[in-house]
């Protein structure tokens, strides 16, 4: 049976509601495009109509079609993404993350100071910062996408597009190139890409060797 990999990530209620659902569609898009079987969705117990309440967003993939679909949390994701660097002072963000995971975080303060935050974060193989309010300058809030809908803002529009960037550069799981054509603001995924610092702490296992990671 081929592995399941999983991808969490979190942010604040209505504000980046729509944003969480762009890093989940636009990578798991990607994912799909370069021959991954793929599943994104929202954790429904979460409320994302209510102000700053943190929310979490999935996305599965594989190399084989993926059996159980209807599990409706990631219980061990190897990747974690967090779009309001305040939700890791609070929450367990890295529950079930097995040895070596990585973290993606949007500030512009140092990974060690994030780290500071996080009790159990010595399961983590790196930590990745990116400055995604002060490379896109916009935070998209629009309901029209929410379950399956399309997003009348488009994919990517806002702070989500540097993050996805990011996330490409240092997972190495897909092409920047493919994402270009996914995300609307083109040049804020680039300069993610090109922006993102990164702090391995030990060996991680979510490098993928296909665009020689």
């Amino acid at each position: 049976m081929a592995k399941v990999n999983e991808i969490t990530v979190w942010v604040r209620g209505v504000l980046q509601d729509k944003e969480g659902r762009d890093v989940m569609n636009a990578f798991g898009q990607a994912l799909a495009k370069e021959g991954k079987f793929t599943q994104m969705f929202d954790n429904y117990e979460d409320l994302p109509d209510r102000v700053l309440v943190p929310l979490r967003k999935y996305v599965r993939y594989s190399d084989a079609e993926l059996e159980h679909k209807y599990l409706y949390t990631n219980d061990h994701p190897e990747i974690v993404v967090i779009m309001e660097p305040t939700i890791v002072k609070g929450m367990n963000i890295l529950k079930g993350m097995p040895d070596g995971g990585i973290l993606f975080v949007n500030t512009n303060r140092p990974a060690d100071y994030i780290l500071k935050f996080i009790p159990n974060a010595d399961v983590l193989g790196a930590v990745a910062t990116v400055d995604c309010f002060g490379i896109s300058g916009v935070q998209t809030v629009d309901f029209s996408g929410s379950e399956g809908g399309v997003d009348a803002a488009g994919l990517g529009a806002g702070i989500a597009a540097p993050m996805v960037g990011a996330m490409a550069r240092i997972t190495n799981l897909v092409k920047k190139e493919t994402l270009a054509g996914i995300v609307k603001d083109v040049s804020a995924m680039e300069r993610g890409y090109n922006e993102v610092k990164f702090q391995k702490l030990k060996k991680f296992h979510t490098m993928s060797s296909q665009h020689g990671g």
